[in-house]
């Protein structure tokens, strides 16, 4: 293989590798998918002289799964702090509404108070237990996001350790 198309095949992987580890600690970029197109655009472009169909299938294995539990996690944050169905739900979906209206802060901001309110309204808690739900949300988002990291240095890990 010419050495100027191998230098573009790693520019290129390393770029979606970058961009899903920045990814995977800024809230609603999907980190670990992007590493998984990085090592697709690598096999797709080495004929998947390196890669394997097991590795790519383990590797959008490991994205998709990130990917669930990251969504899962501020759910899990909420319920481990007393959240009732009402709490998880308006958490969930508190953030994904924050997220589409206002990005960052506006997901941050969404999970607590979709976490709060409906605790204090619909399942009548008492506005310090409400609060510390709402705080268990964002807990277990923090928890979401080191995950995603810890799947995309993982999937790293994995690629280098087949193409190597």
């Amino acid at each position: 293989m010419n050495i100027a198309i191998s230098i573009f095949i790693w520019v290129v992987t390393a770029g979606f590798f970058l961009a899903g580890g920045a990814g995977s600690v800024v809230p609603g970029m999907p980190g670990p998918p992007l590493v998984f197109v990085g090592a697709l655009a690598y096999a797709l472009l080495t004929g998947f002289a390196k890669l394997g169909w097991s590795v790519m299938l383990t590797l959008a294995g490991l994205a998709a799964l990130s990917q669930v539990l990251d969504y899962l996690a501020s759910a899990y944050g909420a319920k481990r702090f007393g959240g009732s169905r009402w709490g998880i739900w308006g958490s969930v979906l508190g953030g994904l509404i924050g997220l589409v209206l206002f990005s960052l802060p506006g997901m941050i901001v969404g999970l607590f108070a979709g976490a709060v309110l409906p605790e204090l309204l619909l399942g009548r808690k008492d506005a310090a237990t409400s609060l510390k739900i709402g705080g268990g949300s964002l807990l277990g988002f923090l928890g979401g996001t080191l995950l995603k990291l810890v799947f995309s240095l993982a999937m790293i890990g994995i690629f280098l350790y087949s193409v190597l």
